[in-house]
């Protein structure tokens, strides 16, 4: 059955059309049906809706059974929420899920879009004189062709008042938490996200791209590849360009100049970048104080972590673990 019994007062509708990406819709589907009051009865009614209604073909062998959009215009819901996938540049040009669409987006609390889902929302006006993303595949595209849509195409969602919209796949889920959050507060998003085995439930702002998948992504030879990934495990250690060149069995000068070239930051920025990252783990899982997690980080002192927070978040290590720290 499309629809689920729960709180009728947090009615989520999720717009499907034929060809939707079935990971759109089933990851936040997921955590929307997880998701428990405090007295631990389910938080949201969650409904699956077509323009025709019945059986909807996804973008794979898996079938979504519908409600028609038609019957749900009557009432609120709390959540509208749009899926994406290749086929909702056809979908945004439908003009019965438009029409669809602007009827439940007026009593709705809120409304969003989960990747490619954001043509739809743009298509019917609702992303106009408003900050909003996609997948970055398509950001430029989404920005070329509605131009009072502040893209960006780094975040891996967006909330301008009551639209909510996300980039590709995965970042649905990540927008749907923070939904959670919003609504039942940060301690139930956070067992969700341990409950669906999530590396941990990353703030909008975040980057699509993690620092060390932007540079595999850019190494055509990736001759570098190892070396990146030794980084990782090892960002406690010195690291000295020195060292880093011995690795990489190159002479300092050589090494200096391919790793710019190849990664684009030289090795001692690359290196700060990684963690200053790892160091944002710390403060967000874990209870411990900024000096504990700058030695950690493998910053020297904690003066020189604070510092370096400081330039490449715009925030203090102090102030990020208050805003997305489980404290």
């Amino acid at each position: 059955m499309p629809t689920h019994s729960a709180n009728p007062g947090r009615r989520v509708v999720f717009m499907v059309f034929p060809g939707t990406k079935l990971l759109d819709v089933a990851g936040p589907l997921q955590v929307f049906q997880d998701a428990r009051t405090s007295d631990g009865e389910p938080a949201y009614d969650v409904t699956l809706a077509s323009v025709p209604g019945g059986p909807i073909k996804t973008d794979t062998c898996v079938t979504l059974e519908t409600a028609p959009l038609a019957s749900l215009s009557g009432s609120p819901s709390d959540t509208v929420l749009v899926s994406g996938g290749a086929a909702a540049m056809q979908a945004a040009g439908n003009k019965s899920l438009q029409l669809c669409l602007n009827k439940l987006a007026v009593n709705a609390r809120r409304i969003g879009s989960i990747c490619t889902g954001a043509f739809i929302l743009a298509a019917g006006g609702h992303l106009k004189g408003r900050k909003a993303t996609t997948h970055w595949m398509h950001c430029r595209e989404l920005g070329e062709e509605n131009h009072g849509v502040a893209v960006d195409p780094d975040a891996i969602f967006v909330v301008d008042g009551p639209v909510w919209t996300s980039a590709g796949v995965s970042c649905g889920i990540d927008m749907t938490l923070a939904m959670v959050e919003a609504d039942l507060g940060r301690k139930e998003a956070l067992r969700l996200a341990r409950v669906l085995v999530l590396y941990l439930k990353r703030p909008g702002g975040q980057s699509q791209f993690s620092a060390p998948l932007k540079q595999q992504l850019s190494l055509s030879t990736g001759s570098l590849d190892e070396l990146l990934v030794w980084i990782e495990d090892n960002l406690a250690d010195r690291l000295s360009v020195e060292q880093l060149a011995e690795r990489a069995n190159m002479s300092n000068r050589n090494f200096a100049r391919v790793f710019r070239k190849m990664v684009g930051l030289p090795p001692a920025t690359y290196v700060e970048e990684r963690r200053v990252e790892k160091a944002c783990r710390f403060l967000e899982n874990d209870q411990l104080s900024v000096k504990e997690v700058s030695s950690l980080a493998g910053f020297g002192s904690e003066e020189t972590f604070r510092r370096s927070f400081l330039k490449i978040k715009g925030v203090p290590p102090s102030a990020y673990a208050v805003r997305f720290g489980e404290k």
